[in-house]
């Protein structure tokens, strides 16, 4: 009798520690619980500090980086004034870029106050010849005199950024007649210029004018 009590005693215990501990895991059950863990390693790292998607926010990178490397590549392909330009730097007096040899020579009527210059073979250039004489309204800007003038053609391959000091240029996004004389060190920030020539007397003369102008653009003696 002794020894059944004893015995209903330890299953009585078993049960009980059976009832608080829970039953052991299976395999399948540690399987499932491995699977449920590593996926949620592997979302926990998709997750980025901001609590946004990692992989959206390396897609955005990779979206900035591509634009970055377009935005770079755009300015070393950047055409400017200077590029295959013939050009004098000794006399800071003159125009930087050098007269195009055969060019047409020009007369520039400032009131009584004479410019001369040379238009170069450009079809835009050309195409202005074809018209003078003629009568260019202009104004005095803080480096150069510029009016709006009529539609020319214009080879897109000649179209650049910035000007020499001295250069006469067709700007296309007006279009604008302009001379300018001054600035050339930081005019590369402005787009849309056709060199069509140069002016050949001292930038002093015409950077000393002041006010508009109806300016009369003609052919001069060659």
């Amino acid at each position: 009798m002794k020894k059944r009590v004893i015995s209903m005693l330890l299953m009585s215990m078993v049960c009980l520690w059976l009832a608080g501990c829970g039953k052991a895991p299976s395999a399948a059950d540690s399987a499932a619980e491995s699977a449920t863990g590593q996926a949620e390693t592997v979302q926990t790292d998709r997750i980025n500090d901001a609590g946004q998607p990692a992989d959206a926010e390396m897609t955005a990178s990779a979206g900035e980086t591509s634009q970055t490397e377009a935005a770079q590549q755009d300015e070393i392909n950047k055409r400017v004034a200077k590029d295959g330009a013939q050009m004098q730097t000794e006399d800071k007096s003159m125009p930087t870029r050098v007269p195009m040899e055969g060019g047409t020579k020009i007369n520039m009527y400032f009131g009584e106050t004479l410019i001369t210059g040379v238009l170069n073979d450009s079809e835009t250039a050309q195409a202005l010849i074809e018209k003078l004489p003629v009568t260019q309204h202009v104004n005095r800007y803080s480096h150069d005199f510029c009016g709006i003038t009529e539609d020319l053609p214009y080879n897109e391959e000649e179209v650049h950024y910035g000007w020499l000091n001295g250069d006469i240029d067709y700007a296309i996004n007006a279009p604008y007649f302009t001379i300018l004389f001054e600035d050339e060190d930081v005019s590369e920030q402005f787009g849309d210029q056709v060199n069509i020539g140069v002016i050949t007397t001292p930038l002093s003369e015409i950077a000393a004018l002041e006010g508009s102008y109806d300016v009369r653009i003609e052919l001069a003696e060659q």
